[in-house]
């Protein structure tokens, strides 16, 4: 029985978020499910290299898009704003003469702009973010056909490197792109120093450990993924590797998943999204979280317009139509909770990950677009409708299901992510947790109770 515990650790233990794992499995089993399908082609390196690139921009948007959920709002005007500085960078470079650089820069101010705008109405003028950001989205994206003219601008060639650039080839000849299998190496020499550094600060502070062999079989599972995985980014047609679109949304994975989760910043995110009131009572400068979370979404935003611009070669007056619908799907598909308080930027780069290889695997499928897009309705719709109607009825969500018992502290309580699960349990869970139900009666302006508030602002 012991056994099957320390085998549990694997896939979540005392330490980790149980439930993104049940996300993860997600999106494995629709990998496998269209690479039987399609004949093996969705593992194909081309196919895998097209499919980083043509949805990085989206992957950027959801980054931002969890965090002004979390917050407790929605932002429908990243469509227009990234199609908006996708627009004005093109025009600066094509009729203005700015070098790519300062163009890029230029878009970032473009962004930011934009962003302390609606930024300033949702924080300080208090008007809800639907509608700032409904008027934002027709806005801009009528500024956008007006400055382009409704034509289509193209951009030096320069500026494309970063939508549509590759690691460089460099090194002997192995029949792999060099720079991608050295990135898999280091990324899986990452995966070791974690592991071996999170069982030092664990002896040093006395915590309960897993097994060293559970350890290294998590360790040789993870590297051995990342490893096939260099092969296959770097193993496609010569001259293309893994994307540089993919590097910029993986350190801005890194960046903004540091902050949300270890930082004080981070923290209050939660707490806002959580409980604007008892946050604010708590010391937490509530109008400062929400107009920054508007601004970086925005200047997100920007960087997707860009990179999308940068890919396209031009920028059109279509550029940007419904990716604000993608963006909030990847976060709620990705466990993010609607009212707010709940979400985490793996799990909204998983949820995105979801809908690329379903929208992929159908294309490869050759479904029409029409049907693509009432598919994934209907998938978003049911994904979040168990949730809703589990938590309702006191039982765990679809990820919870999936990894109800992985997580238990010290003490053989049930840890935060998977406390509310019942009714009965007593437990509260902490903000960014999954928790299905909670005690004590909601107040009458649809705040939580004192019982229902978390003990604590920090997410999973």
């Amino acid at each position: 029985m012991s056994g099957i515990k320390d085998l549990k650790k694997v896939f979540g233990g005392n330490t980790s978020n149980a439930r993104q794992f049940g996300m993860i499995a997600t999106l494995v089993v629709a990998i496998l499910f269209f690479q039987v399908l399609t004949g093996g082609l969705t593992l194909d390196p081309p196919n895998l290299i097209a499919l980083v690139s043509q949805y990085s921009y989206i992957l950027i948007l959801a980054i931002g898009m969890v965090m002004v959920i979390v917050a407790g709002h929605i932002d429908l005007s990243v469509g227009s704003v990234a199609a908006f500085v996708g627009i004005m960078v093109a025009t600066s470079m094509t009729n203005w003469d700015f070098p790519w650089p300062v163009a890029i820069v230029f878009g970032l101010v473009v962004g930011a702009a934009i962003g302390a705008w609606q930024g300033f109405w949702v924080a300080y003028v208090g008007v809800p973010a639907f509608i700032v950001t409904l008027a934002g989205m027709l806005l801009f994206r009528g500024a956008n056909q007006f400055v382009g003219n409704a034509v289509t601008l193209p951009v030096p060639e320069g500026f494309t490197v970063i939508g549509a650039g590759y690691l460089p080839e460099f090194g002997p000849n192995t029949g792999y792109n060099n720079a991608t299998l050295l990135l898999g190496l280091l990324l899986a020499l990452v995966v070791v120093f974690r592991e071996v550094r999170l069982r030092r600060v664990q002896r040093s502070m006395g915590s309960e450990m897993a097994p060293l062999w559970v350890s290294v079989f998590k360790v040789l599972v993870l590297a051995a993924v990342i490893l096939y995985a260099a092969t296959l980014f770097g193993g496609g047609r010569v001259g293309t590797s893994f994307p540089v679109s993919g590097i910029i949304l993986g350190v801005l994975v890194l960046v903004y998943g540091f902050v949300t989760q270890n930082t004080i910043f981070g923290r209050h995110i939660y707490a806002v999204g959580g409980n604007a009131h008892a946050a604010e009572l708590s010391g937490v400068k509530a109008k400062r979280i929400n107009f920054f979370v508007m601004m970086n979404m925005s200047v997100l935003a920007a960087v997707a317009g860009m990179i999308y611009v940068a890919r396209a070669g031009a920028s059109g007056p279509q550029d940007g139509l419904n990716w604000e619908l993608d963006a909030i799907a990847s976060v709620f598909i990705g466990g993010a909770a609607v009212a707010g308080g709940i979400g985490t930027v793996t799990g909204s780069i998983v949820g995105g990950f979801v809908i690329a290889v379903l929208n992929n695997g159908l294309q490869l499928l050759g479904v029409g677009s029409d049907k693509v897009q009432m598919i994934k309705g209907l998938v978003l719709l049911i994904a979040v409708a168990i949730d809703v109607y589990n938590k309702s009825q006191g039982r765990p969500s679809i990820t919870g299901f999936l990894t109800r018992g992985l997580r238990r502290d010290k003490d053989g309580i049930a840890a935060p992510a998977a406390a509310g699960t019942s009714g009965a349990s007593g437990g509260q869970g902490g903000v960014g947790t999954d928790a299905s139900t909670t005690e004590g009666p909601l107040q009458p302006n649809g705040d939580l109770s004192d019982q229902q508030r978390p003990r604590a602002t920090t997410p999973n």
